[in-house]
């Protein structure tokens, strides 16, 4: 059993979606499991449907108004540098309306349902294929796997949303009276439950460097304090997840390739520039063929 596993990144999901276009028409992969994390939950419906133009057109379309219907950014491109500002005002107005949240992710959730349409959703219900998206149960204090079998149409688009929610900057959903939120909160890279679900062939896409390259500058205001106290936080929960990956993998004589990004692609992951994103998809497909080359 061959499994696709897919990180969360924010915007760095369109280097994955590079990646993973090569491996599926280049290499002529074939998957039996597709696990994803937060934007990795966005590409893998498409992926399992060999649908990568209309996903390749949706990742390299979209901007902060697709994403956010209360965006709590303000960003500033200062030497070719994008820097994110509070928008004081649009925070201010979350609070007034008794949001829990800086911004709100509304948008995300009406254009996931427009890409994944409901043909989509009962052909992979249909095939033999299994779609699993991770999320952060934060009321029950767990990681959860949800898998589109065993979900009807509707929540199935409301975890697909929920695992990209990246609280407190996107929407805190509930829903079964738990409150919810990105899966990357837990479990950035679901090697392990790949694994342990059958998988003995893993390619696994992480959309960091494989080494520690960052020397952050000092924060400059409260959401860059934010940004880099989650990013600190991110970066821990990734060494956890391919250590026991790597120890799952021994343990279970699975077969592990991974790829991570070659270099830093951008240290402000909710910054939805759909220019850089092109060449985010182009860089990843480069990638993917220089490494199986050089394999």
């Amino acid at each position: 059993m061959r499994a696709l596993v897919i990180s969360g990144g924010g915007s760095k999901g369109a280097f994955a979606g590079g990646i993973a276009q090569y491996l599926l028409e280049e290499e002529k992969q074939s998957y039996d499991l597709f696990l994803g994390t937060s934007t990795g939950s966005l590409l893998i419906s498409h992926l399992a449907l060999g649908k990568l133009e209309s996903i390749k057109k949706a990742f390299t379309q979209v901007n902060q108004s697709s994403i956010f219907s209360n965006n709590p950014f303000v960003i500033v491109n200062k030497n070719g540098i994008d820097r994110i500002k509070i928008n004081h005002f649009n925070v201010l107005k979350n609070f007034i309306r008794g949001r829990k949240t800086f911004g709100e992710s509304y948008n995300l959730r009406q254009l996931i349902e427009q890409q994944v349409t409901t043909e989509d959703f009962n052909s992979l219900k249909q095939s033999n294929k299994q779609i699993i998206v991770c999320v952060a149960n934060l009321t029950g204090n767990s990681v959860e796997y949800k898998k589109l079998k065993e979900c009807n149409y509707s929540d199935f688009i409301d975890w697909v949303w929920i695992s990209c929610n990246y609280v407190p900057f996107m929407t805190l959903a509930t829903k079964d009276d738990c409150e919810y939120a990105d899966g990357g909160l837990g479990c950035i890279i679901p090697i392990e439950k790949a694994i342990t679900l059958g998988a003995t062939h893993v390619d696994a896409i992480l959309l960091d460097t494989e080494f520690q390259q960052t020397h952050r500058s000092h924060s400059r205001n409260p959401f860059d304090v934010l940004s880099t106290v989650f990013n600190f936080i991110s970066e821990r929960i990734v060494v956890q997840n391919m250590h026991i990956g790597n120890l799952v993998a021994e343990d279970y004589k699975a077969k592990l390739r991974m790829f991570y990004t070659p270099k830093i692609l951008t240290n402000n992951s909710l910054v939805f520039n759909k220019y850089q994103m092109k060449k985010w998809w182009k860089m990843g497909f480069e990638h993917a063929k220089y490494k199986s080359k050089k394999i």
